[in-house]
């Protein structure tokens, strides 16, 4: 499968999937005009890795954001439930979420994702700004 990278935009975040790893990463902001079409391509490339994987070796994704829209959160919603299901499944899926420690919403959303998908290990990492 090939890796996945894309720049960072002003809108956008930095995604590096480096499915040869087993690592992706995002980082940035998420406010593209059209998320369905930023996100479903890479939620696409994730669920061909799930579906194609069998080595059941652990994932790890570093999730970085600073802000991302309403939009955005539907659609990291897909793309978490799809590593929740390849974590329950039986591949460990370790999700680092970064987040500023004084930003209430970004740590809220993680607590969420936390509770909402339990099959991943979920690893908060408040930072200080």
């Amino acid at each position: 499968m090939n890796n996945i990278f894309i720049a960072a935009t002003a809108s956008t975040p930095e995604i590096d999937f480096r499915f040869d790893e087993r690592i992706l990463y995002i980082k940035g902001e998420a406010y593209p005009e059209n998320a369905a079409l930023f996100w479903g391509e890479l939620i696409a490339a994730i669920k061909t890795f799930i579906d194609e994987d069998d080595s059941h070796d652990p994932v790890i994704v570093d999730v970085a954001l600073t802000y991302f829209n309403s939009s955005s959160t539907k659609m990291l919603f897909s793309l978490f439930d799809a590593l929740n299901e390849m974590a329950a499944g039986g591949t460990p899926v370790l999700l680092n979420w970064y987040h500023d420690e004084d930003d209430d919403t970004i740590y809220e959303f993680g607590q969420e994702l936390c509770e909402d998908f339990d099959s991943l290990t979920f690893r908060d990492h408040a930072l200080q700004g």
